[in-house]
């Protein structure tokens, strides 16, 4: 295909070009339009083919997700209510619920539901009583792209390195979540959280904690939470 000729050259040699020569820098400029109109279509048709197959995989994933927190969220025991389902024990409920958000997980992982899945998946282990899997679980959420995400995975990781032993562990996470709050995890719910796991081991640290919380969030619930916390505390002293 010939190169287009640019529109100042042309008109320097207009009047020293043949016939011939324009007709075909007209023929390439045609062939070149062609081309681009052409390629113009295919890549609007590959546009609309991912962004409908991405939007299928999304619906699919949050349906997967949704099926999946029914059974967590179901209740244990004998059915109320006509239809209900309901499961004989904890054990069965978390066994299921962690099979149904695990396939989610592993065939929608860059999907937000699959996220939230893999995340509902560390939660119904921490259930089972397997914390080790549910730990490998947080941590490899830890380092998620999506900043809630991230947050929610560190705060329950935080949690569970509290409850296993791991102290300086939920501490350094506890920390992290204060420096870089999100929605799903503000800075006042870190704190609180952090000024708990003091609470036994260091009690002027956290009541250091408690009364901040107090001073920077007057009048909502988490201060009132935070003042009944520090009272328990001075009680014990």
């Amino acid at each position: 295909m010939s190169q287009h000729i640019p529109r100042k050259q042309l008109k320097k040699d207009e009047f020293r070009e043949t016939l011939a020569h324009g007709a075909e820098a007209v023929l390439s400029h045609q062939q070149l339009t062609s081309y681009l109109v052409i390629a113009a279509a295919v890549i609007a048709l590959g546009v609309f083919g991912w962004r409908t197959y991405s939007e299928r995989r999304t619906v699919e994933a949050f349906a997967g997700f949704d099926a999946a927190m029914k059974v967590f969220q179901a209740p244990v025991g004998t059915p109320t209510a006509p239809g209900e389902t309901t499961y004989p024990d904890d054990n069965k409920k978390f066994t299921e619920a962690n099979q149904k958000f695990s396939y989610v997980a592993s065939h929608y992982p860059h999907a937000r539901a699959g996220e939230f899945s893999s995340y509902y998946s560390a939660l119904s282990l921490e259930k089972l009583g397997k914390n080790e899997e549910a730990r490998k679980r947080l941590e490899s959420l830890a380092a998620s792209s999506d900043a809630e995400v991230a947050a929610m995975a560190k705060f329950e990781l935080a949690g569970l390195n509290d409850r296993m032993g791991r102290s300086d562990e939920a501490v350094k996470l506890y920390q992290q979540l204060i420096s870089k709050p999100t929605t799903l995890v503000p800075k006042a719910e870190a704190m609180l959280a952090l000024a708990d796991h003091y609470s036994a081991r260091n009690p002027s640290e956290a009541a250091k904690l408690y009364t901040e919380i107090k001073k920077d969030y007057p009048d909502t619930p988490i201060a009132q939470e935070a003042d009944q916390a520090l009272a328990l505390l001075s009680s014990k002293s």
